[in-house]
Order: C-alpha cells, then sequence, then structure tokens
C-alpha cells in the first residue's frame, strides 16, 4: 500500500517526536524516574489507591491485604474502571513457599440465559451495555480467598479506607472525570444510574468531590459479615430482584453457586527470563505464544521504533490472535490445548509464516499443528518478600450500565464475549465463564521473583505486556522508561465473539515513532491509522533487585496513578 501525500504529511504531524522529553537521566522519553524503596512497594493507577496500600503494609499488613485495600478504593475512586460488580485475577509469589498461586476470579453466565434464546432475539452478538451482558460478579469471592490464604489483617481493617471514601467523599481525577462526562448520555436511560452517579442531576467534574453512601453501605456488609453477605444475602436477593424486573437472567442461585478457583500459572521463558501467566478463560498465554514468535528474531540488531521493530511485533501478535479467537475459552467446556501452543516447537512453525518486509492478511489459527490437541492493574509487595499481581475489572466503561437498587456500584458486561456461533469453544452457554481479557503478569529468573506487572486495556493487553518486555530485555530500559515508551497497536485480527477480521488491519502507533518509520511500514503494506490516546492502555510495575534487596516501582504516565514505597 503506497502512501498518500495526504497521508504522509497528517501522519508526520501526528506522530513526530510528539513523546520526546528533556531530562537528567533516562531514554528521551522517559518521564521521572523508577520510584526505590525497601520494605514495600504499591503501584496503581490512583494516589489515593496507591496510599491506601501503603498504609495497610505499614499497619502490618501483607502484599495481598494491601492489593484488596487498593483494589477496593479504585472501585470508588475509579467506578468506571472496576468494582464488585466486575471480576478479579491475580498472581501470588508467597516467599515463605517459594511459589506462585493463580487466583482465577471470573464468575459464570446465568444459568436461565440460553443460546437458543439469545437467538430468538435475532442477534448476532450479546449486546455490550443491558441486562444481557451481566454474568455473576467474582471481585468479593476473590478477596476473600486471597485474604483467607495470604491475608494478615481482618477484611473490616483492609476495606476501611474504601469505606471512608465512599461515605465521606474524594475529589475526582482527571481520568475519571473525562468518562463521567459521557455517563448520562450513555447510560442515564438504565435505573439508578443517575442516583447513584450523577448527584445534582449531572456528571461530577473534575475536582468536584463525590460521595457514594449506598456504596460505603454495602462495603461495610461486605466488611462486617464475609463474603456469603454478598453471595447469599441480602445483597444477591437485592441483585436477583433488581434483574427480573429489568430484563435479565443473573439469580439468587447464580451468585450463591459462585466461587473462584485457585489456578497453577504457565510460563515460557523468553531470553532466560519465565514470564508467568494464567491459562483461559484469559488472554494471558497471548503473551507467551508472542514471545516464543520473538524470540526466534535477533533482536539485538534491531533498534527500538524502527520499522523492523514494529513489523516483527505486529505479525508475531497477528498470529498469536487468530488461535486466541479459535482456541481460547471456559477449559470446563472446550478442549485448549495449552501446553501446545505455548510450546517452542509450535511458535518455531508459526514465526515461517512471517515474511520480512511484507505485512500478511491471511493468517488463520494454527489448526493442523494443533491437531496433534475497562480495568484496573495494579501490583504490591511487602517487607517479606511476597508480592502480588492483581488486575480487576467491569469490562467496559461503567460495565452493563445496571445498577442494582440501593447497592452504589454497576454489574460488569463480561458475558458480551462470549460467540452466538454454533459450535465455538466460546460459544455462549450456561454457567459458563466467558472469555476473558484482564490478565496479572509476573516474571521470574533463576526461579527468583524478578518482575510483577500488567497493562490494562482489553485486548490491547497483551500487546502491551510483550512490549514492557521487549523495552526491557531487548532494548535494555528501566521498568518506568518500558512504560513510558511510544506503544504499538494493531486491531483488526480475528475476535472471540466471533466478529471477522479485517484484513490485515490497522497498525496505530503512539506519538513519538518516527515518519521514516512509518512511510515504510505502509510502503511493506501495513495500514498504519490513528487513534485517541486512551487506547494504549495503563501500566504497573514492581521490580525486584535481589542483590541490594530493594523494590523498584513504575507507574504509567498515561494513567492518573503513583508508585509509592516506604
Amino acid at each position: 500500500m503506497k502512501p498518500t501525500l495526504l497521508t504522509i504529511v497528517l501522519i508526520c504531524i501526528l506522530f513526530v517526536n510528539a513523546n520526546s522529553q528533556d531530562r537528567l537521566t533516562g531514554k528521551t522519553f522517559a518521564t521521572r524516574s523508577e520510584v526505590i524503596a525497601q520494605h514495600g512497594m504499591a503501584c496503581t493507577s490512583h494516589p489515593l489507591a496507591t496510599m491506601a496500600a501503603i498504609d495497610i503494609l505499614k499497619k502490618g499488613g501483607s502484599a495481598i491485604d494491601a492489593a484488596i485495600a487498593a483494589n477496593a478504593v479504585l472501585g470508588v475512586v475509579e467506578p468506571e474502571m472496576n468494582g464488585i460488580g466486575g471480576d478479579i485475577f491475580a498472581i501470588v509469589y508467597d516467599a515463605k513457599t517459594s511459589k506462585l498461586y493463580g487466583l482465577n476470579g471470573s464468575g459464570h453466565s446465568p444459568y436461565s440465559l440460553t443460546l437458543d434464546e439469545l437467538k430468538k432475539r435475532g442477534l448476532q452478538y450479546i449486546p455490550i451495555e443491558g441486562p444481557l451482558s451481566v454474568s455473576v460478579p467474582g471481585c468479593v469471592d476473590g478477596w476473600f480467598e486471597l485474604n483467607k490464604k495470604f491475608g494478615k489483617l481482618s477484611m473490616q481493617q483492609v476495606l476501611s479506607q474504601a469505606i471512608d471514601y465512599a461515605r465521606n467523599g474524594f475529589p475526582l481525577a482527571d481520568e475519571a472525570a473525562y468518562y463521567w462526562a459521557n455517563l448520562n448520555s450513555l447510560y442515564g436511560k438504565y435505573p439508578n444510574i443517575a442516583s447513584v452517579y450523577l448527584p445534582n442531576g449531572r456528571a461530577p467534574q473534575k475536582g468536584d468531590i463525590f460521595k457514594n453512601p449506598q456504596l460505603a453501605n454495602t462495603l461495610e456488609k461486605i466488611a462486617a459479615g464475609g463474603r456469603d453477605v454478598f453471595y447469599k444475602g441480602d445483597i444477591a436477593r437485592t441483585i436477583d430482584s433488581f434483574m427480573k424486573r429489568n430484563g435479565g437472567y443473573l439469580s439468587y442461585k447464580d451468585l450463591a453457586d459462585h466461587s473462584s478457583t485457585w489456578v497453577d500459572p504457565v510460563s515460557t521463558i523468553y531470553r532466560g527470563y519465565r514470564v508467568w501467566e494464567l491459562p483461559p478463560n484469559g488472554q494471558g498465554i497471548t503473551v507467551l505464544q508472542m514471545l516464543n514468535i520473538l524470540e526466534g528474531f535477533d533482536l539485538s540488531k534491531v533498534t527500538f521504533g524502527s520499522p523492523e521493530h514494529v513489523h516483527l511485533f505486529v505479525e508475531a501478535k497477528k498470529l498469536a490472535f487468530e488461535d486466541r479467537a479459535k482456541y481460547y475459552a471456559d477449559m470446563d467446556f472446550a478442549k485448549v490445548p495449552v501446553d501446545k501452543l505455548i510450546s517452542k516447537s509450535y511458535a518455531a512453525e508459526r514465526r515461517k509464516l512471517i515474511q520480512p518486509q511484507h505485512a500478511s492478511d491471511n493468517f488463520t489459527a494454527g489448526d493442523g499443528l494443533l491437531k496433534a490437541g475497562e480495568t484496573v492493574y495494579l501490583t504490591v509487595a511487602d517487607s517479606e518478600g511476597n508480592m502480588v499481581s492483581l488486575i480487576q475489572s467491569n469490562f467496559q466503561v461503567f460495565g452493563s450500565g445496571m445498577a442494582p437498587d440501593g447497592l452504589g456500584f454497576v454489574l460488569q458486561d463480561r458475558g458480551a464475549l462470549f460467540t452466538l456461533e454454533d459450535g465455538k469453544n466460546n460459544t455462549y452457554a450456561p454457567h459458563k465463564r466467558p472469555f476473558h481479557t484482564i490478565i496479572p503478569a509476573f516474571v521470574t529468573k533463576d526461579d527468583k521473583p524478578y518482575m510483577s506487572f500488567g497493562v490494562m486495556g482489553g485486548s490491547f493487553q497483551p500487546l502491551g505486556q510483550v512490549q514492557i518486555l521487549m523495552n526491557m530485555i531487548d532494548f535494555g530500559m528501566n521498568a518506568q522508561e518500558a512504560g513510558d515508551a511510544p506503544r504499538i497497536d494493531h486491531q483488526g485480527s480475528s475476535e472471540p465473539t466471533g466478529k471477522p477480521k479485517n484484513g490485515s488491519g490497522t497498525v496505530t502507533l503512539e506519538s513519538g515513532y518516527s515518519f521514516e518509520t512509518i512511510r515504510t511500514l505502509m510502503n511493506w503494506g501495513h495500514k498504519v491509522g490513528y487513534q485517541l490516546p486512551g487506547n494504549y492502555g495503563g501500566y504497573q510495575c514492581i521490580r525486584y533487585d535481589p542483590i541490594n534487596k530493594v523494590y523498584y516501582g513504575a507507574s504509567d504516565a498515561r494513567k492518573d496513578g503513583m508508585a509509592a514505597g516506604y
């Protein structure tokens, strides 16, 4: 595809050197230094959540207690992104056992909603908003599972700061105010949205003090009565009644039967670093597949931001996403050949399909080779060496828009990620976990903890994680620089919902890539486009230095958050 003069001029204006900084230390695009501390570290997307985690650590809580406290605060101060109406996943490094533990805290689809019922409505896809997309929220059960296994403090102590912010208020930050501005037009038609989120009939502005007394009451009940208050008590009955009145199917039985699942993380080695993800129903192994493909290329001869860098990354993504669309699903319902998908031998065969200096538009899932088989991320570390990588989400901004009476939160819309095509791994079925985008990550080196990290952003998450790892391992950046470096996105691959891919798709580059790179990519057949800055995710990271015994923290400048230690 040859670029036109107009395209060249527009892309040049949008991209060239817009991210450059002028700093005494660090790469040209570094926004700030890493945070370094001995006794503990917390990195979240909001300063109040980060400080809540640090306060819990100082009170003797574990990294896991602190992570739950931070997550609860984020559900109050960033309700558009996450909350107790959503799901949760975590990878925990336990210093006592020197072992990684994985938690899948995602909920199932309703028992009473069937594929036939959805098809009778003439739907091609489950709607993003409204009652049909709601699945069981797994967050609260996930908190209690984590606290029971790794916590030191009571849940009353852990949730106290979230309750206080919900009861007494907090000033709305930039990003929340941006998303809140469109809430009435998007979800104002649904019950209770205005009474919870639009005080005095309007969206709160940046700096306004926002209070959510309904959520404060709900969190107090959970803190005092435990997870059963949510899944088997009055909260569950309220959700059941609300959904029945508003065309939904989520029931008391769906909530009462829910439980999180402890799973073994899976891994691959990338240039001496072992990268850990959770197995499906999430998309974490996409990261491992991409890394295995990229490992076969000598990136020591490739510079960051070059056409070769972007081309190889995008082509590896295309290959992995075809398998993601076909195979990833609830493993209680579908056979997912995880070991084969993340094997080096499979990656070697898939790698052969990548052509130098030519964008491919005909990749498919590796069937012949396999027959032989919106979100918040946070990470916390404590003085004992425990580390947790935790991610939690409503899925889309403000989830389904369904806010049960008097509870102060919205229910997630994760069910929209099922496909309604018959016979697929991710085809909708009752009491089935949907395909999931949220993925925590962890890295070990020489069997020791090295890094806990994650990148928010829906289907961008595996792309973001791979770029962080390449930036650090291949391009020599530190944890903060790796997150600040301009990012690559690619949209148009096949999707688990059944939506078809769009040819070779579209590459979008965050500001900071040179015009020479953009022009070369276009000459190689890549379609290069532009998207809004908020589509490149948000990153948090803690790296451990075993020699000096210190933690390095990094927080994405694209978000309102911060890293802090003590």
